[in-house]
């Protein structure tokens, strides 16, 4: 399929933008300032999301002290209910160095409100500052607390997936394999939106879409050289996941790929490595979509079919005495 028509208008305006000189690149902007730059274009690509019955804000420990910001979603059909209900822990995209519990809020309410369930959006630690292992261990000390202590805000523990997009997508890999070696609960479901899954991006995937389609080459390693330590964590199946040595028994996958992504390959290989070792992997790429794509509800419908599409996916897991297909 062609690059969807809107996007590619999309994309030619921001092209010129760059080039013209009235907008940096991001990896051209120091940290700081390319955090700013990041939310505030969410404001402009992505629309409001749904309402919902409440959102609050939480507070959970991490291993070290630090207290790991979180925001809660409830939906409006559990406003009346005590009962503890399902819960999708979500983790947001960025590169490890951008977004933020706001940055997603719009596909948050999305999720919780089409659903419906509880959707506990976790805002790992970022990047300069904080180094790898920082998000996986902020990730996996979320995972733990929800567990020890989600029965307690209604969440049905039971009931639990675990999701993210991009880099997102890698902490949800990187739980459900820690589930499965520590003998934890496992979640119901992994939902992966493009996931991050290569030690490095030398895929024909990258070369070809390495520029003008959104995620940049340039940007791509300009946030992995902020956030890994040494070349050495490359081989860390915790940054990717093709490394691991053991992809069996973990829970189910569902994975959300994009046609013109420069990580559209390394998303194939990790959900063929999956179905190779027996997990039960559904796999579907958006046809004429970028990266990212599911947060760009002002500039193409499929934002909004592919947040109904990952809403249907976690009803069939959390209510399948519900499931009519």
């Amino acid at each position: 399929m062609p690059l969807n028509d809107e996007l590619s208008v999309f994309l030619e305006l921001a092209a010129e933008a760059v080039a013209s000189g009235d907008r940096p690149a991001l990896h051209d902007l120091p940290p700081d300032l390319a955090c700013r730059e990041y939310e505030a274009a969410t404001h402009i690509l992505d629309v409001p999301g749904p309402q919902v019955a409440s959102v609050q804000e939480l507070g959970i420990e991490s291993r070290d002290g630090y207290r790991i910001s979180a925001r809660w979603y409830k939906p409006l059909e559990f406003a009346q209910t005590s009962d503890p209900q399902p819960v999708l822990l979500y983790f947001h995209g960025g590169g490890y160095c951008l977004g933020s519990l706001d940055s997603h809020d719009s596909l948050c309410r999305s999720l919780a409100a089409l659903t419906p369930c509880h959707v506990l959006h976790v805002a790992y630690r970022l990047a300069p500052e904080y180094r790898f292992p920082y998000a996986v261990n902020d990730a996996h000390d979320a995972y733990r607390w929800l567990l020890a202590q989600g029965f307690a805000h209604g969440f049905d523990t039971s009931r639990m997936a675990v999701g993210g997009d991009s880099v997102g997508g890698t902490l949800a890999t990187g739980i459900t394999i820690m589930a499965r070696d520590e003998n934890r609960q496992p979640p119901v479901c992994q939902l992966l939106l493009y996931p991050c899954t290569s030690a490095w991006q030398d895929s024909e995937s990258h070369r070809r879409l390495a520029s003008g389609y959104l995620l940049e080459a340039k940007t791509l390693q300009w946030m992995f050289n902020l956030y890994l330590r040494t070349d050495a964590d490359r081989a860390d199946w915790r940054f990717a996941p093709l490394e691991v040595a053991d992809l069996s028994k973990l829970a189910p996958a569902r994975l959300v790929l994009a046609e013109y992504d420069p990580l559209l390959d390394e998303g194939m290989a990790y959900a063929e490595r999956l179905q190779a070792s027996g997990v039960d992997t559904q796999v579907n790429v958006y046809s004429g979509m970028v990266h990212d794509f599911a947060r760009l509800g002002n500039i193409v419908e499929e934002a909004q079919q592919v947040r109904r599409d990952l809403a249907k996916t976690l009803a069939k897991a959390f209510y399948p005495e519900n499931d009519r297909s």
